[in-house]
């Protein structure tokens, strides 16, 4: 099991709270940081049906930014943090951006593409990331979870 530092724990609040803006937002509670030398410098949280858009999941919003903002389609010694292990679109971008390491907090058992439902570490790729599982868990799992109760409730 990986030890945490200050950082990893500090990048991870700040994709909690993009998942919470997401939740606001009845959007599927899930936000993501990417950090360039210990430096937030995209987030994103999912709006896939504040725009319509299957893919503007809280990853694929966060490498758009980012690769604005370095203005190179690489992300080359980035890390993203996420709130919810990525699915195998997602996956698939954060290897064609060559993202260096990935941080998720909670599983995904139904999409995620890291171990849950896929292990990508056994497919082989162009670009190998660096995967790290289970930062702020509980915290990542239970606005989540929450989400998905509250839609519950909801479509009673």
């Amino acid at each position: 099991m990986k030890s945490w530092t200050k950082k990893d724990i500090y990048f991870m609040q700040q994709a909690i709270k993009y998942a919470k803006e997401a939740y606001l937002k009845d959007e599927v509670a899930i936000g993501a940081v990417i950090v360039k030398d210990n430096k937030i410098i995209a987030r994103g949280y999912n709006k896939s049906i504040t725009l319509k858009d299957t893919t503007a999941h809280a990853e694929i919003v966060a490498i758009k930014k980012a690769c604005k903002k370095l203005n190179n389609y690489r992300l080359i010694d980035c890390s993203i943090y996420v709130t919810v292990e990525p699915c195998m679109m997602c996956l698939g971008a954060l290897i064609h951006a060559r993202i260096k390491n990935l941080y998720f907090g909670t599983n995904d058992i139904k999409t995620g593409a890291c171990n849950s439902v896929l292990d990508i570490s056994k497919i082989k790729t162009n670009h190998k990331i660096n995967i790290y599982s289970g930062l702020l868990q509980n915290d990542c799992a239970t606005i989540i979870k929450k989400f998905f109760e509250n839609k519950r409730v909801k479509n009673k």
